[in-house]
This record gives C-alpha cells, sequence and structure tokens, in this order.
C-alpha cells in the first residue's frame, strides 16, 4: 500500500489497482504544486470527504464530475448531491461500513464542524467524520479535523488500527502535544503520520512535540507527493 500526501488534510491511497482520494484540495492548496494536480488524481476510483470546509471540499464536485468517480461520505450530503449535481455517491454515516472493491471503510466520529459558506452565512452540511480504512491487512485511522476526544477510546479498542494519520496544526485541530498524548492514550499505533500542519502560518511547522512524545512509534512526517509504503 502507498499513502502520498497532498499537503494539508488531503491524501492518496494506492492499495492493489485501487486508488481512492481523501478530502483532495488542489484549488489554492500552497503546497501542492499546480503541476501535481493531475499525477494527484490520476486513476482514482473514490473521493473519500470527512466535511465541507473549503480546505476539505472545495474541489470534491468538481473531481467527481471530471474523473466520473462517486463521493463517499456522510448520508444527508451525499444524497443531496445526487439528486441536485448530478454525481454518483456511496452515502452512510457514523459506524457503517462500505465495501469500495475490496477496501472497507467505515466512519467514525470527529470532533470540529462541518459547514460551508453561503452571502447569508455558514450553513451546515452534517456533521465532521474521520475513517477506518482496512486494506491489504493494515487498519488506517484517518482522524479528519478532529480535537481529542474521548470517543477514541472506544475506537482504538474496538477497530484497533495499527496506523494513524492525525490532523496536528493547532489552531482547527488538536496539535502536536495533543495528538501525541492522544495516540500513547487511546491507540497503539505502529505509525503515525501527522498532517494539516505547515500549510499556513498559523499552523504548527514542525512535527517535532509528535515525535518527541511517541518514542518507540515510527512517526513519519510526509513529503509532498512522495510515496510512503506500508
Amino acid at each position: 500500500m502507498k499513502i502520498i500526501w497532498l499537503g494539508h488534510g488531503s491524501f492518496r491511497f494506492e492499495t492493489g489497482d485501487k486508488v481512492l482520494l481523501l478530502d483532495p484540495w488542489l484549488t489554492g492548496n500552497p503546497v501542492l504544486p499546480e503541476e501535481s494536480h493531475e499525477a494527484a488524481v490520476e486513476g482514482a476510483a473514490h473521493i473519500l470527504l470527512t466535511h465541507t470546509h473549503f480546505d476539505h471540499v472545495i474541489d470534491v464536485l468538481p473531481l467527481a464530475k471530471k474523473l466520473g468517480v462517486p463521493v463517499v461520505g456522510q448520508y444527508d450530503l451525499m444524497g443531496h448531491w445526487e439528486e441536485h449535481e448530478g454525481i454518483e455517491t456511496v452515502g452512510f454515516n457514523k459506524g457503517g461500513t462500505v465495501d469500495l472493491g475490496g477496501v472497507q471503510v467505515t466512519m467514525v466520529p470527529a470532533s470540529h464542524s462541518s459547514t460551508f459558506a453561503l452571502p447569508e452565512g455558514p450553513r451546515a452540511a452534517g456533521t465532521e467524520v474521520g475513517f477506518i480504512i482496512r486494506a491489504e491487512g493494515r487498519v488506517i485511522y484517518a482522524s479528519g479535523d478532529t480535537d481529542i476526544m474521548a470517543d477514541m477510546e472506544w475506537m482504538g479498542d474496538y477497530y484497533k488500527p495499527d496506523v494513524g494519520i492525525l490532523s496536528a496544526g493547532g489552531h482547527f485541530t488538536m496539535d502536536m502535544a495533543g495528538a501525541a498524548y492522544a495516540a500513547k492514550r487511546y491507540f497503539d499505533f505502529k505509525t503515525v503520520i501527522p498532517c494539516h500542519y505547515g500549510t499556513f502560518p498559523i499552523l504548527e511547522q514542525s512535527a517535532q512535540a509528535l515525535i518527541d512524545g511517541l518514542p518507540g512509534v515510527e512517526v513519519i512526517e510526509p513529503q509532498v507527493m512522495q510515496a510512503i509504503e506500508l
């Protein structure tokens, strides 16, 4: 399996002959060069969406239409998009699991918010979530944007993920020290990949606090468009 960071909270997963995108943010992403946009999404079969803040959702509908692939996310929004945007979707909800051609994806809680902007103000679009992704014998917890939360205890115990992809930039999510605390208290990760950091000055620029807080755990600082092989 290959995990490829597209910057910020965006990822590309390559497993077997499947390519999944998670919250693909291309337009205006300051750390993903425009010349890499095509390679970032090439061959994608599904797009996973955790929530509707612009830095996660802005390219989802355009990509779904361009690539002709389903969007996988919360039932309420998926139903609306399928009816009004004419795209294919896979709608489910927290606790549910869908099989995407041999890759099992389970929706789990997160603690954040999920809105998009309209001229009259923000509009809610379901709730924020994370995903448990199972493929090739690995169990990955992709936290989505979240703070530390008590739900991590049962998720770690029940799903037993060995890989954690953790939003850890602070300000909008838990920071590196918080992510280290959550990983150590609630999970038994063998590998941790931080994300949602380094994009803007307001976010943490280094994963050192996460590395220092997790002795014995392989903490991989991802590089944009460079594959992490599991």
